[in-house]
């Protein structure tokens, strides 16, 4: 009776640890299920991201050879402006521009409107600005024509041949404020200005001949110049 008993009960103790142990292996196989469901849906939604970020295909290469004949191109169009051509469009042609002719031109047109106006204090700043910027010009054509000096004296005659123009406009301008300085009673001011054009001008010429006549006028100087016919032009000591 005793020894049915135990053969019962070993019977029915290994059936459950069977049976354990098949529930234990069947869980584990269903985490291992899962968890490779898992991965490949992943691996799934992570493929656009993947091909998103791809570096972009670059674009065809251009041969050098190509690419130095289309700077040649580019560079046969810029030499082939015509400065003396109306529809030249270059910055500095065009009269909005301050740093050129027409640029000073303007402001001198717009110094006279003042003076007609009566409006000396605007006239002053306008011809200040005019000939500050004639006096710029010629220094730098003249800048330029010393360096092509020697090298390309066709492109160094131009340039001083610009710096004797845009220096007389500059003398024209400096004229221009030391009259409007004697309209405002203002003589102190003139007589420097009008020494500097018979400095740049040379008495010989008409413009330093009629600076000499503003100071002979303002009272600076004595001696008209110049001279009558029978006037002698030096003093020869008595022997």
């Amino acid at each position: 009776m005793v020894r049915l008993r135990k053969a019962e009960f070993v019977r029915s103790f290994t059936s459950r640890i069977s049976s354990l142990m098949v529930l234990r292996d069947f869980r584990l196989l269903s985490l291992t299920c899962l968890l490779a469901l898992s991965s490949w849906a992943a691996l799934e939604g992570a493929k656009p991201l993947m091909v998103g970020a791809q570096t972009p295909e670059a674009p065809p290469e251009v041969p050098l050879e190509q690419e130095l004949d289309s700077l040649d191109d580019d560079l046969d169009s810029l030499d082939s402006t015509d400065p003396s051509d109306p529809n030249d469009l270059r910055p500095l042609t065009q009269n909005a521009s301050i740093l050129s002719v027409q640029g000073g031109q303007r402001l001198m047109d717009e110094a006279s409107a003042a003076v007609s106006a009566q409006n000396y204090d605007l006239a002053v700043r306008r011809l200040q600005e005019a000939r500050q910027v004639f006096n710029q010009l010629s220094n730098f054509y003249q800048e330029l024509a010393a360096s092509f000096s020697g090298i390309d004296n066709r492109i160094a005659e131009e340039q001083r041949n610009q710096a004797v123009e845009t220096a007389q406009m500059r003398d024209q301008a400096t004229y221009q404020l030391a009259l409007v300085h004697r309209a405002q009673n203002k003589p102190e001011l003139a007589v420097p200005l009008l020494v500097q054009i018979i400095r740049s001008q040379n008495p010989t010429r008409d413009l330093g001949q009629r600076a000499y006549q503003q100071l002979l006028e303002l009272g600076f100087v004595d001696s008209p110049y110049p001279r009558g016919a029978n006037e002698p032009t030096s003093t020869v000591p008595n022997r």
